[in-house]
């Protein structure tokens, strides 16, 4: 597997934001930052952590039609793809919350109705990754307290790979790794890399150690840093308070790079991330979020994967 030296597209996904002139831009622009993959990415709702129906061919989900033009557009920019379909609830509760009695109890929500619904999900884009040449796919997302549900996953996996023949991966949490029992079952080990800037050189050690252990290529599917004073130290955190600041973000992206650079171990980034629709250039120095557009972090990562071999 080559390094990917990635971003995440379009995120959330919502009908009506992609296919358009702005977001015709916006991937023309994220290709110019030396991007060998893109994860076009994108949420389909659940009503809450208990609810068992995922109503991915509703609004505000993006149409398949939008999808396709993604994947295509990608392609005409000589990006390798990673289609990564995510659940999400609809009252904001974070997905790893998404939790059933282990058993199945007689008038309560169960594992095996959500996994039935999810099932449907994921393979309605397995599909479309499988027609549309998706060099990976990515059957979920920091899903927390699922995890431990390796017989359904298994069965999951299964039947995606009766419809899909590329790259399977599963993007499990922040330190999660070593929690997730079914690893064996995927073909790429992914992770959301939202480490502490001081705490690299630990995470690090445990990294290589299980990565080694498992045997398969690892990368983290998420990565990155909000350009917000404080987020360095909590970089999973989009909530965070505070003033703006280009400083930190950069320095967060020069010490990973740095941390992480030729590991053997380790095979790239899918950052973390690129709307469809951007910000203007003179907005950036106000805008506090994750997209390094028109930052000085874009140019630290340009640099980065340009000169990455």
């Amino acid at each position: 597997m080559e390094f990917v030296k990635g971003i995440t597209w379009g995120w959330v996904g919502t009908r009506g934001t992609w296919g358009t002139k702005e977001a015709e831009f916006s991937m023309e622009e994220m290709a110019k930052t030396g991007v060998n993959w893109t994860a076009i990415a994108f949420s389909a709702l659940q009503d809450h952590p208990q609810a068992t129906e995922i109503r991915f061919r509703e609004e505000p989900t993006v149409t398949d039609a939008e999808i396709l033009w993604a994947i295509q557009k990608a392609k005409e920019l000589g990006l390798k793809v990673c289609l990564k379909p995510v659940v999400n609830c609809a009252n904001g509760v974070w997905r790893a919350h998404i939790n059933f009695f282990d058993i199945d109890v007689p008038c309560e929500p169960k594992w095996s109705e959500w996994f039935a619904s999810y099932t449907g999900f994921i393979l309605h884009y397995a599909r479309i990754a499988e027609d549309t040449g998706c060099e990976m796919f990515c059957i979920g997302c920091e899903m927390v307290q699922t995890d431990r549900r390796a017989a359904e996953w298994r069965e999951l996996i299964r039947k995606v790979r009766e419809v899909y023949t590329g790259m399977i991966t599963y993007n499990c949490d922040k330190y999660q790794e070593r929690q997730v029992t079914w690893w064996d079952a995927v073909d790429v080990i992914s992770s959301s890399g939202y480490y502490p800037i001081g705490s690299w050189d630990e995470r690090i050690a445990d990294l290589e150690s299980f990565a080694q252990e498992q045997k398969k290529p690892f990368f983290f599917m998420e990565a990155g840093c909000p350009s917000r004073s404080g987020s360095a130290q909590v970089p999973n955190d989009w909530g965070l308070q505070g003033p703006v600041s280009m400083e930190e973000q950069d320095e967060y992206y020069r010490v990973m790079f740095d941390k992480l650079d030729n590991k053997p171990w380790f095979y790239g980034y899918m950052l973390w991330d690129w709307p469809a629709k951007l910000y203007s250039r003179e907005e950036a120095e106000s805008n506090d979020d994750y997209c390094i557009y028109g930052k000085p972090a874009e140019k630290t990562v340009r640099d980065y994967y340009i000169g990455k071999r």
